[in-house]
């Protein structure tokens, strides 16, 4: 157990608690049948797929003796099993035809995510779930790109409503679909949105790695950048899906150079964000840790976003659809504020100051005068609360 916290787990579903002891399958099978009484197989099902864990599950059930798990359980697990080794092999070869259309216009990428990661921290494409290719450029390359996507036949999502250029820091990534393909695309210009602080695409490109997923070669994150990554990308997200977290479990297992991701969680002011990801891996997934990072998990402040963050486990959230629970959406813009360091609270207050696209839907004015935006938003802030009150 967790020496620096004791996580309160009582409130987790009975389904999760099961799913997590398949996943760390410590005990080989042997302990598995005592959480088999009153378990909704529905509510384990709809939790695997929520959590994006049913990879590992059923590969971990197909090990152990499963008698005691439904058949129609065990089947569902097969088959999306199979069907996303399919994926994974389609998006390995349209990430090797980006990687190598982009390189041939002198666009330098580095994939975040996706089946490098896979097989970076699993060994197996099979092993982890991907949805889209999330693919992180400089953000001068961002128009040539979006010209090739468009090209290929990707479509643009264009949600993005943005003011005096707002989008650059507000927003991280634009979202391509290919209607025919139905592969969708992240192309990255930051790896998080405003405020945080991270190193800029130049640095990273020196640090990288080079992929053996594909024939053509595929450019990836250093190992410590990586681990960076997942754990500011993973606490962004309130740890909300339990695949995130199995990622920290895995990049942990690695050789890292553990000064280096001290010194990067310092530089980038994410030091007790690291301290959660690792109390929350120690104590659901016994995680190992290596000496050199459990400094980390003994912070106050890790240990309270720790407990924060079983918030998420005790219910399903899903932070991606829209609408989302008025209370879920009370508490994640609460825990998201708690995760920023002073002077990312500060960059925070500013960014409230900058003009937003509301304002224009408010109040429209011509472009050459949107600068005038920020001496009125505290108005139209105001105007805009009263008209919602009323």
């Amino acid at each position: 157990m967790n020496n620096t916290v004791d996580l309160n787990l009582t409130k987790i579903p009975q389904e999760l608690k099961l799913i997590l002891a398949i996943i760390k399958d410590v005990n080989n099978g042997s302990v598995l049948k005592e959480y088999n009484h009153n378990i909704n197989w529905d509510v384990f099902l709809k939790l695997a797929f929520h959590h994006r864990l049913y990879p590992l599950l059923y590969l971990n059930l197909v090990r152990m003796e499963n008698n005691w798990i439904p058949a129609n359980v065990l089947q569902t697990l097969s088959h999306s099993y199979k069907k996303n080794t399919f994926k994974m092999l389609h998006l390995s070869g349209e990430m090797e035809k980006l990687s190598k259309l982009f390189m041939e216009h002198e666009i330098r990428s580095l994939v975040l995510k996706g089946p490098v990661l896979a097989k970076d921290l699993y060994g197996d494409l099979s092993m982890r779930t991907c949805g889209d290719l999330d693919i992180l450029i400089s953000i001068d390359d961002l128009e040539k790109v979006d010209k090739l996507l468009v090209g290929l036949g990707y479509e643009k999502d264009e949600y993005i409503q943005t003011l005096l250029n707002d989008w650059k820091w507000r927003h991280h990534h634009f979202t391509y679909y290919h209607p025919i393909k139905g592969t969708k695309i992240e192309i990255h210009w930051r790896l998080n949105p405003s405020p945080s602080k991270e190193p800029n695409f130049n640095e990273l490109w020196e640090r990288k790695r080079q992929s053996e997923i594909t024939s053509y070669p595929i450019y990836i994150l250093s190992e410590e950048d990586l681990f960076y990554f997942l754990v500011t990308h993973g606490a962004r997200h309130g740890w909300s899906r339990l695949r995130w977290l199995v990622d920290i479990h895995q990049i942990v297992q690695k050789k890292l150079n553990w000064d280096i991701v001290q010194k990067l969680l310092k530089k980038y002011q994410c030091q007790k964000i690291g301290g959660q990801s690792l109390i929350l891996s120690k104590q659901l997934l016994l995680t190992i840790l290596p000496k050199e990072i459990r400094i980390l998990t003994t912070s106050k402040r890790s240990r309270k976003l720790a407990s924060e963050a079983i918030f998420y486990l005790e219910r399903m959230v899903n932070l991606h659809s829209d609408p989302v629970p008025r209370d879920v959406a009370k508490y994640h813009a609460s825990h998201l504020f708690s995760l920023l360091s002073f002077q990312q609270k500060v960059v925070y207050f500013l960014s409230v100051l900058h003009p937003f696209y509301t304002d224009v839907e408010t109040f429209p004015l011509p472009k050459k005068l949107h600068f005038l935006y920020f001496p009125l938003r505290p108005f139209l802030m105001i105007w805009r609360k009263a008209r919602k009150a009323a």
